[in-house]
């Protein structure tokens, strides 16, 4: 690049980039991201981080080394906190006595070290133990220490591991304790510089980044003021405001004998370590978000400006303080202002939902958005190079390998590290994953896990075992991110001739209240007086035939639905109105009369009717009162009553309807093994009776619709979780479709379990077994394989917590906060489909599969209505690669629901104040359907027998072939008559010639 044009570049930038920064321009951090693009900004990004980006764990020294009585070590604070008589809060589980012990890494550097070399990472975070150099925080020198440090050093050298080193992170030697009372003595800021220049000169060739100490938020609130941690001074606010006054002095002695001795020979960076937490405004208001501001000033704020911006406290700490907070000198101010390289963030399970203490919340609600802090950071302290030092959330106690829960938390914050890198303009050149290994976690003792590698803390030797977040890290720092893969871009392409667009209903609106032609009394309208009809007693006209046109929703409904350019529509009937007592011996035929006009009107219009028998709903399942208060599904007795009810429907509506569903999405989660029994046996029966007696003069086609959502192991390098999500499929899905689809019988796999969990746990719970006779009867009793498909689930095995663990089926449900949710926190996970589609031809071979439900709930508001429209247009693509690039036999595709009147915030029609309007996502619905897909410029035309899409004019006269009839008769019979006139006219004018 030319010299001239250099210049021109880096005046743009300067101009572009504040110069200084003022404080509080971070508050517009909250109303920015409430106005970002949705859904997409909550997509997740598949990109890669800077080349260069710094990957790396940390520890330290208190919650991994042991040791405490080795090498000469002096006692600490934490050492003495941790051995009263009181046990620490949190450390409930057994293990050793504090940090003591805890993961040993004293005496297993090599150990240690060999996990870095195993993650790949570029940087490893640790502390030097203040009490372990001078183990009176003053001299005399203790020699071994300084030798186990230098050993750590060099090792990460021949590694090619750049340390990250922190002075002080918790542990102050007793000793200055009990001789000044620690950082509330302002004697502490020289000492501490003194113990920082024995560190610079003996370690500072090997240390390029250097961190001052960690978190003085929570050493000088809850070590000084409230005395939740070490040394557990209750001195009340004014006392914690004066530690924190020498902890920020102590810092800037630091840093400027750095600058001014170590700077120039050793060419390091050093900063110091600040924690913070994210709050979120319970309503977005002015008032609330600077309550947020304040919040943040009162934590992160508190050390953070003095240091970046002017040297002195957030004016929001000054106004609301007063006295309390100390004060420093325009001297001290400036000593104070710029003492960091770069901004140090430490962020995640340490300080967040644990120790800030509420009223630092000033009533707003606290998040975990480490994206909008990065935000919030850069914008209130003038663009910062920001080195994330500590990040993670923690797992329980007992997990031990297969650390789901820790990844996807994980994977959150470094997803919205990339994010705010690429999206929000962040300068962020490292992050630090905490930790390298589990270890003692402060007020939390052993009660929770935070580490990569797992530690029995019970054991000898404290060998390290890899969890699967160590797999996880590994790759992601291998690819420096989520690079895009081939399975995740959409395809195109398109679906074959007479594939099935449908909407589902799950109950129509029966309306039948007759049309006002049908009234046979006669009215008088009182102009003069009333104004309204009066009827004239004793007098009537002639009573006419009731036809299907009177019934005036039917004709909504199907106007509705041909707007949409759908070629089915699914809905169920309502067993318990159409036979009310269970049997044939009461009939609704006014419901009946509906059914048969809703859907002869459907197929005038071309619109295939997809009919369900059954269909569960709250109340008694949906059977007949009788039926459901004998059992239900429990009562053998049901059987036949559903044939009965089946072979009704089809005499009375099998001249319009040919495509039935048995039953639609039974309750697997909620259905007795009894129960499930005889509803495959219901099923069969009606099948078979179809078969039999209907198909030949219906041809038609029928079978079962089951609800099958797809489940993932949570930790894809696990087989233990792998195993889990098979177990769960073959409960979910299989426990019904393998007797219908595979060979007649309930599948293998769960008789093993059940019979494992029976004799081991005592269990009572038996599957049923089939006759033969059975067997045969149910195996093969489909046409089509139907699924209800909404969303992904992921399972694992180590128990997380209890609330969403099944201990029938030892699972535990697992969520990935990466994925987008809905409002009422349903994933939206669209290639979850394609491996169902993908399971069922593995499974069942190539049959014929419908998608027969696929939707979401989304917010009323027409503008959110975008997460339907992702929604539809994700999986259908993924329907499409199933059907093109895996060969599935995949035949139609139903979208969710009709109208928000029958399925609140499911339906493609909103319905406000008994109007019911198309939202975007029909539209979008509606676009799909009449491109038969995804066509690109190389797609290939189908030429179909009969396109209906291309001719939407061909509605008028296929639904109105009589009328046509009729007026072709005319129009003949006018051109006959005309020509036997003009013939005949002619002939006289003849003869009288």
């Amino acid at each position: 690049m030319a010299p001239a044009a250099s210049l021109l570049l880096l005046l743009l930038l300067l101009l572009w980039r504040p110069l200084l920064g003022a404080p509080g321009q971070g508050a517009g951090t909250w109303s920015r991201f409430a106005r970002l693009p949705y859904p997409q900004d909550q997509l997740f990004l598949h990109d890669t981080f800077p080349d260069g980006f710094l990957w790396g764990a940390g520890s330290a020294a208190y919650q991994t080394e042991g040791g405490w009585r080795q090498g000469g070590k002096g006692a600490s604070v934490w050492d003495t906190f941790a051995h009263r008589p009181a046990t620490p809060p949190g450390s409930a589980p057994p293990g050793p006595a504090g940090g003591d012990v805890a993961s040993d890494s004293y005496n297993n550097l090599f150990r240690d070290a060999e996990a870095l070399r195993r993650l790949g990472v570029s940087h490893y975070r640790f502390s030097l133990s203040w009490a372990r150099l001078l183990p009176n925080g003053t001299v005399p020198i203790n020699p071994a220490g300084l030798d186990h440090y230098r050993r750590l050093l060099e090792r990460l050298q021949e590694l090619g591991i750049e340390p990250v080193v922190t002075l002080y992170h918790w542990d102050l030697p007793q000793g200055l304790q009990d001789a000044f009372g620690g950082w509330a003595s302002p004697v502490l800021p020289q000492l501490f510089r003194d113990y920082a220049e024995l560190c610079f000169q003996h370690f500072g060739g090997l240390v390029r980044y250097w961190l001052t100490m960690d978190n003085p938020y929570v050493v000088a609130w809850h070590g000084y003021s409230t005395g939740r941690l070490p040394p557990g001074v209750q001195g009340g606010p004014r006392l914690g405001y004066r530690a924190a006054h020498h902890l920020l002095q102590a810092h800037a002695k630091v840093w400027h004998l750095y600058n001014d001795h170590f700077r120039p020979t050793q060419k390091g960076k050093v900063s110091i370590a600040l924690s913070s937490h994210w709050i979120k405004p319970q309503r977005m208001s002015e008032k609330n978000i600077k309550e947020c501001q304040k919040s943040l000033d009162f934590v992160l704020g508190w050390f953070a400006k003095p240091i970046f911006i002017d040297g002195d406290y957030p004016e929001s700490m000054k106004s609301n303080l007063s006295s309390l907070l100390p004060e420093f000198s325009e001297v001290e101010k400036k000593y104070i202002k710029g003492t960091a390289d770069f901004f140090a963030l430490s962020f995640g399970a340490t300080l967040s939902f644990q120790l800030l203490d509420s009223h630092m919340k000033f009533q707003q609600l606290e998040s975990i958005s480490l994206r909008q802090l990065l935000y919030w950071i850069n914008s209130e302290y003038n663009n910062p190079q920001i080195f994330i030092v500590e990040n993670s959330w923690f797992v329980s106690g007992s997990t031990k390998r297969d650390d789901a829960k820790y990844i996807y938390y994980l994977k959150k914050f470094i997803m919205e590290t990339l994010k705010a890198i690429r999206y929000d303009g962040v300068n962020v050149f490292g992050y630090t994953v905490w930790s390298l290994l589990d270890g003692f976690e402060w007020h939390r003792g052993y009660s929770i896990r935070r580490g990569l590698f797992y530690v029995d803390f019970q054991s000898h030797d404290k060998k390290l075992m890899p969890k699967s977040s160590v797999l996880f890290y590994q790759k992601l720092i291998e690819k420096n991110g989520f690079p895009p893969l081939p399975e995740n871009q959409p395809i195109e392409g398109i679906f074959p001739c007479g594939f099935a667009w449908g909407i589902v209903d799950s109950y129509i609106q029966v309306d039948t209240t007759p049309a006002q032609f049908l009234d046979s009394n006669v009215y008088v309208w009182d102009v003069h007086q009333t104004k309204k009809l009066i009827k004239l007693d004793g007098v009537f006209t002639s009573r006419r035939k009731r036809h299907c046109v009177d019934f005036a929703a039917i004709r909504l409904q199907i106007s509705l639905l041909q707007e949409m350019h759908v070629t089915h529509f699914h809905f169920s009937l309502k067993w318990s109105l159409i036979l009310p007592l269970g049997n044939l011996s009461l009939v609704n035929h006014t419901l009946v009369h509906y059914y048969q006009c809703f859907t002869s009107e459907l197929f005038r219009a071309n619109i295939t009717p997809v009919v369900a028998l059954w269909q569960p709903m709250a109340e008694n399942q949906e059977l007949p009162v009788s039926l459901a208060k004998y059992g239900a599904w429990e009562n053998p007795e049901i059987i036949q009553a559903f044939v009965e009810y089946a072979k009704f429907c089809f005499m009375s509506l099998g001249g319009h309807v040919k495509f039935w569903i048995t039953m639609n999405e039974p309750p697997v989660k909620n259905l007795t093994y009894t129960a499930g029994h005889n509803l495959l046996k219901a099923h069969a029966k009606a099948w078979h009776l179809y078969d039999k007696e209907f198909r030949r003069s219906q041809k038609g086609k029928i079978s079962i619709a089951l609800q099958a959502d797809w489940v993932e192991p949570a930790c894809p390098f696990s087989r233990n979780d792998q195993e889990v999500a098979d177990r769960i499929l073959e409960f979910d899905i299989a426990w019904l479709a393998e007797p219908i689809f595979g060979n007649g019988d309930y599948p293998q796999a769960m008789r093993a379990w059940l019979h494992r969990r029976n004799s081991v746990d005592l269990y009572n719970f038996h599957l049923p077994y089939f006759s033969e006779d059975e067997k045969k009867l149910i195996q093969g009793s489909f046409d089509f394989f139907a699924v209800s498909h909404y969303t992904t689930t992921l399972v694992g095995w180590e128990k997380e917590d209890a609330l969403k663990y099944d201990h029938y089926l030892e699972v535990q449900m697992i969520n990935d906060i990466t994925w987008l949710h809905s409002p009422s926190r349903v994933a939206v996970v669209p290639w979850g489909l394609r491996k169902l589609l993908k399971w069922v031809k593995s499974k069942y071979g190539d049959v014929p599969i419908y998608v027969m439900a696929n939707g979401i709930d989304d917010d009323q508001n027409m503008v959110h209505d975008k997460l339907r429209v992702y929604y539809i247009q994700n999986y259908v693509n993924e329907a499409l690669k199933a059907y093109t690039l895996d060969n599935v036999n995949l035949q139609g595709y139903f979208v969710y629901s009709f109208n928000d009147k029958t399925a609140p915030k499911y339906g493609l029609y909103s319905y406000v104040a008994n109007q019911y309007e198309p939202k975007p996502s029909l539209k979008h619905y509606r676009e799909i359907i009449d491109n038969n897909g995804f066509p690109g410029p190389e797609t290939t035309e189908l030429l179909c027998p009969e396109d209906k899409a291309s001719c939407p004019e061909c509605h008028f006269f296929r639904t109105r072939k009589s009328l046509l009839a009729f007026i072709s008769f005319i129009f003949v019979a006018f051109i006959v008559t005309i020509f036997f006139i003009t013939y005949y006219s002619k002939r006289v004018e003849r003869r009288y010639k």
